[in-house]
């Protein structure tokens, strides 16, 4: 074998150790909530349904390939992604997949359909909206989550104390609600609530990560 073959054989090897990584679903949904912010094992475990030992094993099987970190805070140990790399990486695989797969995009319209939500506002529409003062935008994700980041210009109102703030809330003004991006259905449930109180309310699709990549562009 010549040394080419060789290294092109070692090269694509270590890229498959990123495939492998990502060949688990739990994992998946793991780097798309740590993308959010850092949380520990046990809020992981919470938010996905699985045990704290399911959780810390995929965990490891993700740190093993660079994709996360870890500190340990008191008794908690706490975890994050990598870099910023990871959550953009996301994000073109949640593109590429529901271009290519139609499973993905009927399984959206069956959740929109069901939440009774209509086409969602697009990003450059919301932003020209925003510009005017025309729109309030609402971050619906928990508030460790808003304080690492979100899009510029919103409120946080967590999902579960909407209730308790509609009042605060202007009825003259359209409330856009987002998220964790276009497969968190938070900001579906907010805009159920919204328009239960009458107020005029729309989704964004998008979440932060989204948004950054937007507003680069742009």
């Amino acid at each position: 074998m010549n040394f080419e073959r060789e290294w092109k054989d070692q090269l694509y090897q270590e890229f498959a150790r990123i495939g492998k990584c990502l060949s688990s679903p739990k994992r998946l949904e793991l780097i798309d909530l740590l993308a959010q912010g850092p949380k520990s094992v046990e809020q992981l475990a919470k938010i996905t349904g699985m045990s704290v030992a399911n959780v810390s094993q995929h965990l490891q099987t993700l740190y093993e390939s660079r994709l996360v970190r870890f500190n340990k805070k008191g008794n908690f140990v706490i975890y994050e992604i990598a870099e910023l790399s990871v959550a953009d990486f996301m994000v073109s695989l949640h593109r590429l997949s529901e271009k290519q797969l139609a499973e993905i995009r009927r399984l959206k319209t069956d959740v929109l359909h069901e939440h009774a939500i209509m086409e969602p506002i697009a990003l450059e529409e919301l932003m020209e909206r925003m510009e005017k003062g025309g729109v309030v935008l609402l971050d619906v994700r928990p508030e460790d989550e808003f304080a690492m980041g979100h899009i510029p210009g919103a409120i946080s109102i967590p999902i579960d104390e909407l209730e308790k703030h509609l009042a605060s809330l202007p009825a003259d003004k359209e409330i856009v609600a987002y998220c964790r991006g276009p497969y968190c259905l938070m900001s579906a449930q907010a805009i159920e609530i919204l328009k239960r109180k009458g107020l005029k309310a729309s989704r964004l699709e998008e979440g932060v990560h989204e948004w950054n990549r937007y507003a680069t562009k742009a």
